[in-house]
């Protein structure tokens, strides 16, 4: 779709290369290497000091619902959490995702932040 993408492995290289690329957004999936090392991640990224660090959009790709106990969400209810609400994030994403969903998420959240 044109974008420039940059891919880290693991949540170490993966606040490395945004301190020094700042990319506009943010692709994150939560079972890096360890379980939850993506929620992680998403923390140590809000706390670091700067506005870039706080604003820059993330949308969290996970398949940790298929693979594990842990939930994004309770049992009642609707059955989800809104983006932010549980983590600092713009948008979660169960895997697996239809690429034109994908593709669509990331505008929408692009044309977002830039209206911001």
């Amino acid at each position: 779709a044109g974008y420039e993408v940059i891919a880290a492995h693991d949540a170490e290289a993966g606040l490395e290369k945004v301190r020094s690329v700042r990319p506009d957004l943010i692709l994150l999936d939560v079972m890096m290497p360890s379980a939850t090392e993506g929620f992680h991640f998403v923390w140590k990224l809000r706390s670091l000091e700067g506005e870039y660090f706080r604003s820059v959009p993330v949308i969290v790709l996970t398949a940790i619902h298929e693979k594990t106990e842990l939930r994004f969400y309770p049992d009642s209810g609707d059955g989800s959490y809104k983006a932010g609400e549980y983590l600092p994030v713009q948008d979660l994403v169960d895997k697996p995702v239809d690429p034109k969903d994908l593709l669509a998420r990331v505008a929408r959240v692009l044309f977002a932040s830039r209206k911001s």
